[in-house]
């Protein structure tokens, strides 16, 4: 047992790891759970990456204690800290080198407010973003959280494969939890001042420019050497002692990237170890319902409250999450999320369903609006802890087998739910400042939903300038808010509801497009004056008709969508920092 004086009794450990940082920790509860008896991790600080591990996988942590001197006796290494020496079968260091000298690959301002690796002091209710795809950028992520930040990591790049499972279950807990906002596919492109604060510029469409208090770039890492921890000759030729991290030209014979060095020290110093690496996952060889109870309460975090089918293909759904707020600006988007898990609508076979079975699939939806309360009131949807969403069906078609939708008809109230952490979006009415302004809504489909909110804010706010909302579908059982629209044009002098179904038998076929081409805004008294218009258009992109720029000129597509037909009237079009008439929700 080890002593006061710095001895140890022989081979008290099967693994001593040096670092209690995700990758060190993965491996010690992995190999405890396989079946070694004892394991030793060496922590220099007063706290491992994930302190919540410590006790329910009765961990057994020395901390304050560096690392001096690796040897081996035989077949034992003997591992010397500045309190004890230990005797064990195997070593690893999973400690590893902040680089100094690195810096973050995106364009940025210089700002007090931008930390590499370091967290600022007095975080708590603060909006933070944290940009990594590694297990230091969880780690990161993991200390901000706790301090009381709200959490937003930008993880483009992430690879499960090379997250550590007590990354990968932190990250999981944390969204469960509401606490943080994971952007697994984007990160930033360039980084601006805005009144002394960063704005962060992402380089996709899924995700808006966004404002945050601080930013902590998660920095690369450089593996130890062995002069690092003492390493002598006897304990390199052992072939017991391993390195974590990308082995270089230079480096240790058992470097190796990713926490699943854990199999390698397993298949060299234990053969007879089934090396358990999934650290709380579950075998889904086994998919019995038990299995199924136990992903959703792990990773569900909400109710369905409501599920209304407009049609077998169109809903009407809220979601009351259990911990976090509900509120939103409308005109934003929240995330949606349910397992692979779950049965099917349809016989379509997802990809790499074996290896994908017990993830997530999340995907972003703008919240719509009840529109009215239980009383008939204009709904004022702070004062509800849900939010409402208004979503199609999708069908699978050649190449596209869609993940989410075909799972999310088989669900009804009462249901349970992956609902995103923070709702997010600058598709708003923040530019609309005077209230006898005209505002224009168009959409197709489901892209009304944000127009839904839009129209009950103006109203409650007494916006008194006309208001108009017209959307294409293709029959009128695709209109699932048409009786609360009909109710409003009846209150409300001011506002005109256009819905414009294209394929039914008595009606006149035309789009959106043609209300401006034809004239029937005028007809309705509405003059499209750049000066004093707003326009939102949220939809399908051939609707829209963005341009690309070619060398400073626009460049629209065919057909001819909204923007070209504003664009000759005088409109100009939203572009970054600087906001101007046409305003679109780009995330479709």
């Amino acid at each position: 047992m080890i002593t006061e004086e710095g001895t140890a009794s022989q081979t008290d450990y099967d693994l001593v790891v040096a670092g209690g940082n995700a990758g060190g920790l993965s491996v010690a509860v992995s190999s405890l759970r396989s079946g070694l008896d004892r394991v030793r991790i060496l922590e220099s600080g007063h706290s491992v990456a994930f302190p919540h591990l410590v006790g329910p996988d009765e961990l057994d942590v020395g901390y304050g204690e560096d690392v001096l001197q690796i040897d081996a006796e035989g077949p034992t290494i003997v591992v010397r800290t500045n309190k004890f020496t230990y005797r064990t079968r195997a070593c690893l260091i999973a400690n590893r080198h902040l680089l100094p000298d690195w810096t973050p690959p995106v364009k940025s301002v210089e700002s007090p407010r931008i930390h590499i690796d370091t967290q600022p002091e007095d975080i708590d209710g603060t909006d933070i973003l944290v940009v990594g795809y590694t297990d230091h950028a969880v780690e990161i992520t993991v200390e901000a959280a706790a301090a009381g930040a709200r959490v937003v990591l930008a993880a483009g790049g992430i690879d499960p494969n090379r997250l550590s499972p007590a990354g990968d279950q932190m990250l999981r807990r944390l969204e469960q939890e509401r606490r943080v906002t994971l952007l697994y596919r984007s990160t930033p492109t360039e980084i601006t001042d805005a009144s002394g604060y960063p704005m962060v510029y992402f380089g996709d469409r899924r995700t808006p420019d966004l404002q945050f208090d601080h930013i902590i770039f998660a920095s690369h890492r450089k593996t130890l050497n062995p002069e690092d921890v003492g390493l002598t000759d006897a304990g390199l030729e052992s072939g017991r002692v391993w390195f974590l991290g990308e082995p270089e030209e230079d480096s240790v014979p058992t470097t190796a990237p990713g926490w699943r060095i854990g199999l390698e020290i397993a298949a060299t110093c234990f053969p007879d170890l089934d090396f358990d690496y999934r650290l709380g996952a579950v075998d889904h060889r086994h998919r019995d319902q038990g299995v199924i109870d136990d992903l959703r309460s792990e990773h569900y975090n909400a109710t369905i409250t409501y599920f209304e089918p407009t049609n077998s293909d169109l809903w009407v759904l809220r979601v009351r999450p259990d911990h976090g707020s509900s509120s939103f600006i409308p005109g934003q988007y929240g995330s949606l999320g349910l397992g692979y898990w779950e049965a099917r609508i349809d016989d379509a076979e997802d990809a790499n369903l074996d290896k994908r079975w017990e993830k997530l699939i999340r995907r972003s939806y703008s919240i719509s609006s009840r529109m009215f309360d239980d009383t008939g009131y204009l709904a004022d949807e702070e004062r509800l802890n849900e939010l409402e969403f208004y979503i199609v069906l999708v069908p699978p078609s050649n190449g596209n087998v869609p993940g989410l939708t075909p799972r999310l008809a088989l669900k009804r109230p009462g249901d349970r739910i992956y609902l995103g952490p923070k709702v997010a979006g600058r598709y708003t009415l923040g530019p609309v400042t005077d209230p006898a302004s005209t505002v224009l809504l168009f959409a197709t489909g489901t892209g009304e939903a944000p127009h839904n909110a839009m129209v009950i804010e103006l109203l409650r706010k007494g916006h008194y300038g006309p208001i108009v909302a017209a959307v294409s579908v293709r029959q009128w059982s695709d209109l699932a808010y048409l009786r609360q629209h009909r109710t409003l044009t009846e209150r409300y002098s001011n506002y005109h509801y256009l819905p414009m179904p294209t394929r039914e038998p008595d009606v006149p076929k035309r789009y959106i497009q043609d209300l401006i081409r034809d004239g029937d805004l005028a007809l309705m008294g509405i003059d499209l004056d750049p000066a004093s218009t707003h326009v939102f258009l949220c939809g399908n992109p051939a609707m829209i008709g963005i341009p690309e720029d070619d060398d400073a000129t626009a460049v629209f597509p065919e057909p001819v969508g909204v923007v070209e037909l504003l664009t000759e009237r005088g409109f100009t079009l939203d572009r970054r920092r600087q906001i101007e008439n046409i305003h679109v929700e780009e995330y479709w």
